[in-house]
């Protein structure tokens, strides 16, 4: 299972749940609003930043947007039902596909 801990208006947190969407991964969501998830974050991680994965599959933990975008890309987009890149624009005759997905 994926645990993400988030906080709502955090960009980096923001940009890991787009991403995630365009691969197909989902999470579950544990916004530190709450006080007692961000004394579980504490617990587990050591510290109050976000974004922060935590897979219990494969007994795995980060920080970092960019490498937890990485880690789902790596362990499981593959494996998603939807894990095909966006189509993001028509331009002419060619269809632009984003780099990130």
């Amino acid at each position: 299972m994926l645990n993400l801990y988030y906080k709502e208006s955090c960009p980096f947190c923001q940009r890991v749940l787009q991403m995630a969407e365009n691969l197909g991964v989902e999470f579950d969501l544990k916004d530190i609003e709450d006080d007692s998830i961000a004394a579980e974050l504490i617990e587990k991680g050591g510290k109050r930043q976000v974004p922060y994965l935590v897979d219990t599959e494969k007994d795995t933990a980060m920080y970092e947007s960019s490498d937890i975008i990485d880690y789902i890309r790596d362990n499981y987009a593959n494996t998603a039902p939807t894990a095909n890149k966006p189509r993001i624009h028509n331009a002419a005759d060619s269809t632009c596909v984003a780099c990130e997905g």
